[in-house]
């Protein structure tokens, strides 16, 4: 029931996009039903072919980013019973949760990967989870699978900041980033991670991160969903080989995510950090790859991108192990357009009218969400905000809707208290948006309704400007043809 209220928010946002004149197109979707299985050539099997298998494979019992520790476990001790798996205790977090390292195969090349460093970036997590199904499945792609127990050793270290998971937090218990840490190692969870890499001198390392749903792919109207970055070892940002066959694999990387997610594939920011993981495990001489997952259009529980996860992790060991990237040249990466965090919002009103003090002014006015979370962490729910005003011609929005000849006013406010909640908004059409309602649930308050509910009339957030929430209405000849509650368009 928790998880109900939030998919019930996302699935407004979903409608509202239907009454916005421009809409970021949806990825690539092929037929799965009719879908044949290709070969690249030899024993090379093509990146889709492990896009149309995740279907088959994704973990049933992890639906969503709010994961906890004890969700993982008994999937880590399910596969830990694979004779193809080992799983080690590596250590305990600040409040005690256990950090375990799966490997898989026994070859002499070592590919190292973590996931939720920042406990709030679960993505990574998911992917890792559904290709431990993949991995366990003995009679599907034996061939590759062999080859690859041969040349790699797959090490996994899922989760490795669980006392942020469980209050889905970027930091661990002590309030540390714990990529910041990669020098002083004042941290459990960080000493784990560097003595693994240093134990095992990997030669790959999988930085699995994710970024906020507000990255643009470089100066366009598209997402950054997955953004890359061979991380800089130094100030200087030289190359050298190690960095070199990163740059090379991301080069390739970007060539199989331009059939799904083309134009919303980007670089992080490259500059140098001397306290982050990924700079040092570079520096350390391990070829280190960040992945980044970020927005994409009607996948805010990323499940989309959860799938590309898991597509371009099992693309990269093969490459591996057949040395591929060296065939991709180091501009491919390079032409990679950077990403941007401050280019997109939820929502984005173009050209309207807004009149203040008898003078009309000409205004865009960007919507953003964030998540605000239940007392255990387990389901959210969304508030809206004005995350910025004026001349937004040079940003982005999930939803745009061109106000061009609408005048913006506040939505009007039933004063009779309610004694329930509303079934319906029967009353939106004559501009009303708030309603009165002391006993109100915090959550019902923003559920991804055409309404909204507030305890008392001097509660009630009318104020247009930034990090304000008021409900809008856009009015043209007299009539109500769209209304804005808590940042979610809708069509009168």
């Amino acid at each position: 029931m928790k998880r109900l209220l939030s998919i019930i928010a996302i699935s407004f946002i979903a409608l509202s996009a239907c009454f916005s004149t421009t809409v970021i197109s949806d990825p690539v979707s092929l037929d799965e039903d009719n879908y044949t299985i290709p070969i690249l050539s030899g024993d090379l099997l093509s990146p889709d072919h492990w896009y149309q298998l995740h279907r088959n494979y994704k973990e049933p019992n992890i639906t969503h980013r709010r994961m906890k520790h004890g969700d993982i476990q008994p999937l880590i001790q399910k596969v830990g019973k694979h004779a193809d798996f080992s799983v080690k205790m590596l250590g305990h977090s600040v409040e005690g949760r256990s950090i375990s390292l799966i490997s898989y195969g026994n070859g002499p090349v070592d590919v190292l990967m973590w996931s939720q460093m920042h406990g709030n970036e679960a993505t990574a997590t998911m992917a890792i989870m559904d290709i431990f199904n993949y991995l366990s499945d003995d009679e599907v792609d034996e061939a590759f699978k062999e080859v690859m127990k041969k040349k790699l050793t797959l090490h996994f270290i899922p989760m490795l900041n669980p006392d942020g998971a469980e209050k889905f937090q970027r930091r661990n218990a002590l309030g540390v980033d714990l990529n910041r840490d990669a020098l002083r190692l004042q941290n459990p969870e960080t000493i784990i991670l560097k003595g693994v890499r240093d134990s095992l001198d990997a030669d790959w390392g999988f930085n699995l991160h994710d970024q906020n749903r507000y990255y643009a792919a470089g100066f366009h109207p598209q997402t950054a969903s997955i953004s890359f970055l061979a991380p800089a070892y130094n100030y200087e940002k030289d190359i050298n080989e190690i960095r070199g066959r990163a740059m090379q694999q991301i080069g390739r990387l970007d060539e199989v995510l331009q059939r799904y997610i083309h134009g919303k594939v980007a670089k992080y920011n490259d500059a140098f950090e001397p306290r982050a993981f990924g700079d040092n495990i570079q520096k350390w001489g391990t070829s280190t790859i960040l992945i980044e997952s970020g927005g994409l259009v009607n996948d805010r529980e990323k499940q989309k991108l959860r799938q590309l996860h898991f597509m371009i992790l099992l693309s990269s060991f093969q490459d591996i192990m057949y040395e591929k990237y060296k065939e991709t040249s180091k501009q491919k990466y390079e032409d990679i357009p950077f990403n941007d965090s401050n280019m997109f919002n939820e929502l984005l009103i173009r050209n309207g009218t807004f009149v203040r003090n008898g003078k009309p002014y000409i205004l865009d006015i960007a919507f953003r969400h964030s998540e605000v979370d239940d007392e255990d962490h387990s389901a959210y729910y969304l508030k809206g905000s004005i995350s910025d005003i004026g001349d937004l011609s040079t940003r982005f929005g999930y939803d745009v809707l061109d106000a061009g000849g609408y005048e913006i006013i506040p939505g009007k406010v039933w004063e009779e208290p309610l004694t329930s909640p509303l079934e319906n908004n029967d009353k939106l059409a004559e501009g009303y948006t708030d309603f009165l309602f002391p006993d109100a649930p915090g959550m019902e308050t923003y559920s991804g309704k055409p309404w909204r509910y507030y305890p008392s009339i001097e509660e009630v957030d009318q104020s247009v400007d930034i990090g304000h929430n008021p409900s809008l209405l856009l009015m043209k000849d007299g009539k109500i043809h769209f209304a804005i509650v808590n940042g979610m368009v809708y069509k009168i």
